[in-house]
């Protein structure tokens, strides 16, 4: 490895967002756990909670020190075991969901404190991939296009296999070549969740689905953020002194308790395409494991019967 490659993957981050509350899903999760543990701390697909399953990808990717987890503290006693050894420094505790859009501020601020030159990929915790080298080998070339374009957030965007209306859809400026699997190309707009006949006409003309992996430079995602939610990113940066400290449990508790629940599809990706990229990601097996129908689908393709409790649901 070249010394100026290496320096560069020495900045590399990631952000494994887990703090959400999976209620879609919950009908299935009490069927396999008894209780209403959110879907990422759960053995949907295998022997693996999905959360596991996200950091064992993750770990191809860099090493874990690198790697912060976002957190709800509601969901506490089913982490608590899975977080005993990691230390404070990779853990951001919400003291409640508020969204994902304060979920990645708080955790972009945290990596922005420790490393300010730091690139870094965001991963929900609840989806499943079929092809993991090639989703590391995607997200590599996300990594090496995101130091190119700093200024930039370049979004994974899978190939649709339906007109999906539960997904957002990326409308890329320009047609795609399914030869260059690697190439970027700027976003010429943002669809969140559109209608069943929006979304027909997006799949026919060669729109694609986000898959929320996104990767970029740190101050990018806070650039983003603070100009599609500047009060929320005021709130944070009011804080901001607090991190890494003793007060910052009672700061972190008033500011949750304070502000509204905003999405980062929805609230900042929608209304800044310009300032986003695309990377065609094909042949990953990818699906967001977000309603029982999903969940029963990908078990059907994969030929797994045994979870009689999905098909109950």
């Amino acid at each position: 490895m070249k010394s100026s490659e290496h320096t560069l993957r020495c900045h590399h981050w990631g952000l494994i967002l887990a703090g959400g509350d999976g209620a879609r899903l919950l009908p299935l999760t009490r069927r396999l756990t008894g209780d209403d543990r959110p879907k990422q701390f759960c053995k949907v697909m295998g022997d693996e909670t999905l959360l596991q399953q996200t950091q064992r990808r993750v770990a191809q990717l860099m090493p874990p020190w690198r790697t912060l987890l976002v957190l709800t503290a509601t969901h506490e006693p089913y982490f608590q075991e899975a977080i005993a050894e990691l230390p404070a420094t990779r853990l951001v505790v919400q003291p409640s969901n508020r969204g994902t859009a304060p979920a990645i501020l708080n955790g972009m601020l945290r990596i922005r404190e420790m490393d300010a030159r730091g690139v870094v990929a965001c991963f929900p915790s609840d989806h499943h991939f079929s092809d993991d080298g090639m989703f590391a080998t995607l997200v590599e070339s996300a990594y090496e296009a995101a130091s190119r374009r700093p200024e930039a957030v370049i979004l994974l965007g899978i190939p649709p296999q339906s007109p999906e209306v539960e997904y957002g859809w990326i409308e890329p400026s320009v047609a795609m070549d399914k030869s260059t699997p690697k190439a970027v190309c700027p976003v010429s707009r943002f669809w969140e969740k559109p209608t069943a006949a929006v979304a027909s006409t997006l799949m026919e003309t060669g729109c694609l689905w986000n898959s929320f992996v996104m990767i970029g430079h740190v101050q990018a995602f806070v650039d983003l953020l603070q100009q599609a939610l500047p009060l929320l990113s005021e709130a944070f940066n009011d804080i901001r002194p607090s991190f890494f400290s003793g007060a910052e449990g009672w700061a972190v508790h008033e500011l949750y308790d304070s502000i509204p629940i905003s999405s980062f599809s929805q609230h900042v990706l929608a209304v800044q395409p310009d300032r986003l990229y695309v990377l065609r990601a094909a042949g990953l097996g990818w699906s967001d494991l977000g309603d029982p129908g999903r969940v029963r689908s990908l078990l059907e393709r994969r030929s797994i019967f045994s979870q009689e409790a999905v098909y109950n649901v």
